[in-house]
């Protein structure tokens, strides 16, 4: 297997790759120019995100600014919107389904890092100096919200519908139609029919 490959299946891999290298650069480079760019140059900045992602849907929006480590394992779907300064860490694959929402300092980090300090270390391997690094894919469902300053860690799936409430930080899977909360994220209760913004007259 390749760097790049062992990368995207979860198995260690030498992040000083030179293929991997190559990805990082282009990747950063669409996100200086993304974040750089101005209100009326929404063109080019849908042409940057293109350019990295691995897909998309229709109607994606991230407001500035934005980072990526690699893009080309980001897949995104329909109607996606992402407030500022989301980070998105896609060692492995990262899946974002129809219809989702991200508030602003949103991180998703697929990233893993041994536990015993010593093998987390920087050492020299038959190929070079680097640390031991591996990921676990994240997957969001359709019509997830992650509200402000969430943290996603690598290996989690969110469920369709499913609200995460601001500063959480999800280590575990969330299943679907339910408000999670906290550090460690826990859900907090199912989304009712009571929840819904026709009986909050102070809306209208």
């Amino acid at each position: 297997m390749t760097e790049r490959e062992k990368m995207v299946a979860g198995k260690l891999y030498n992040p000083t790759d030179k293929e991997l290298e190559k990805l990082k650069a282009k990747v950063r480079q669409a996100c200086i120019e993304y974040n750089r760019s101005n209100e009326d140059e929404q063109q080019k900045r849908y042409e940057l995100l293109h350019s990295v992602l691995k897909s998309h849907k229709k109607n994606f929006y991230f407001e500035p600014n934005i980072r990526f480590d690699y893009g080309c394992n980001t897949s995104i779907g329909e109607n996606f919107f992402a407030n500022f300064n989301c980070t998105i860490l896609d060692i492995c694959p990262v899946t974002i389904g129809d219809n989702v929402m991200f508030g602003p300092n949103v991180t998703i980090a697929t990233p893993m890092h041994p536990i015993i300090g010593e093998e987390r270390f920087i050492s020299e391997h038959e190929d070079g100096l680097y640390d031991l690094e591996y990921a676990k894919p994240i997957t969001i469902g359709n019509g997830v919200w992650l509200a402000s300053g969430v943290i996603v860690n690598g290996g989690v799936t969110i469920g369709d519908n499913a609200v995460i409430g601001s500063g959480s930080v999800v280590t575990k899977d969330i299943p679907a139609n339910v408000i999670a909360v906290g550090n460690p994220c826990r859900v907090l209760r199912e989304i009712t029919e009571e929840d819904s913004i026709k009986y909050k007259k102070h809306l209208f």
